[in-house]
């Protein structure tokens, strides 16, 4: 007789799903929906821990707000195995997961936080120290990267640790001439494009350092930022006064878009400008490369791993070499080509399909234990 195959049922945090959709709110969308189309027999519970989400009804709903959860989840606390549907295995999403008897992993997408805490508010320190606790306790651990793999080991303390690459995100081309209403008109120029919140991380004072060299030799070339004001706004602020009135002039901040506009951006800008300190993964590496658009960063973290060959790369802090990539693609076609044709064979590299194999079979061990 063929004995059927087992069905693991899985807990997982959907809490980054509710609410605008964040770079960790599109991981876990792309996760969910493709455990959900495996066909080796996973069955999901989804929960949320948060008293203003709007929940589906097949979501669970555990009995406390987030931030009183975090602070009670950094002591001893119960396990929560009832109100998760006593699943196989608990994944939390999101760098915490609740307490509980069963198998757990948690998603660490990037090391910042712990690297650097006075980075960060103090919910998020509270999170590092749940995150700490769990692992101690023998949660696994799931990074997207080989570069966090690295660094969580070492910071974390810890060899129950997996890298499972992320799929793309899905965003469909966005014709050039749909400009959404919002954006400005760049009039027909080239202009570069840096994506995110403007914090410490992304290295932003760096990349406009290097835009005044290149504006100096590129007289119609823009930069466009476009993300939500964070923690390093004043030093961006100082860098741009730094600049002569002619090139400062020529740098758009647009403060945070939402998909539509950073699509139409994407499409259309020259290239992309990634000059991050530190990234866990890179998102809008493969969304620059599905839309036709070159990439120029740095060397730091995940990026060398995630986009390949079809980058021009530099060290993070060398404004002068993020200048020369960045004028090699806005002024050579042939560079400008290449770098899209790389992308998209690099983009073949991954998908959501294997990063659910990925993760089941990481389920598979951890509840057979």
């Amino acid at each position: 007789m063929v004995q059927a195959p087992t069905t693991i049922s899985v807990a997982i945090d959907v809490a980054p799903l509710h609410g605008p959709r964040t770079g960790i709110g599109h991981a876990v969308a792309g996760i969910v929906g493709a455990l959900s189309a495996s066909e080796r027999g996973v069955t999901l519970k989804p929960y949320v821990t948060s008293t203003r989400a709007k929940r589906e009804d097949s979501q669970r709903r555990l009995p406390l707000p987030a931030a009183a959860a975090i602070r009670m989840w950094s002591r001893t606390s119960p396990p929560l195995d009832r109100f998760l549907g006593r699943p196989d295995v608990v994944h939390g999403t999101n760098y915490v997961v609740p307490p509980s008897r069963c198998a757990s992993v948690v998603s660490v997408y990037d090391c910042w936080f712990l690297e650097h805490p006075r980075d960060v508010n103090a919910d998020v320190r509270r999170a590092a120290s749940v995150l700490r606790r769990r692992v101690a306790e023998g949660t696994y651990v799931v990074t997207s990267s080989n570069a966090t793999t690295v660094k969580a080991r070492e910071l974390l303390s810890t060899d129950r640790i997996r890298t499972i690459h992320l799929g793309p995100p899905p965003i469909p081309p966005i014709p050039p001439d749909d400009r959404p209403a919002g954006l400005p008109d760049v009039d027909g120029a080239p202009f570069i494009l840096a994506l995110g919140t403007i914090e410490r991380r992304k290295n932003l004072p760096t990349l406009v350092a290097a835009f005044g060299r290149l504006a100096h030799d590129h007289r119609d070339v823009r930069l466009v930022i476009a993300g939500a004001d964070g923690n390093d706004r004043p030093n961006v602020d100082k860098a741009i006064r730094r600049l002569d009135s002619g090139a400062a002039s020529r740098i758009v901040l647009v403060g945070p878009v939402d998909d539509g506009e950073k699509n139409w951006l994407l499409s259309t800008a020259r290239a992309l400008a990634y000059p991050s300190l530190d990234e866990g993964f890179g998102f809008p590496i493969l969304e620059a490369q599905q839309l036709g658009t070159p990439v120029v960063a740095s060397t730091a973290g995940s990026i060398p791993e995630i986009a390949g060959p079809a980058a021009l790369l530099s060290t993070a802090m060398d404004a002068d070499a993020l200048a020369a990539n960045l004028y090699w693609v806005v002024t050579s076609d042939d560079m400008h080509d290449k770098l899209v044709r790389r992308g998209r064979a690099n983009l073949r590299r991954f998908g959501w399909s294997r990063t659910a194999d990925r993760l089941i079979d990481l389920y598979e061990e951890i509840s057979a234990r």
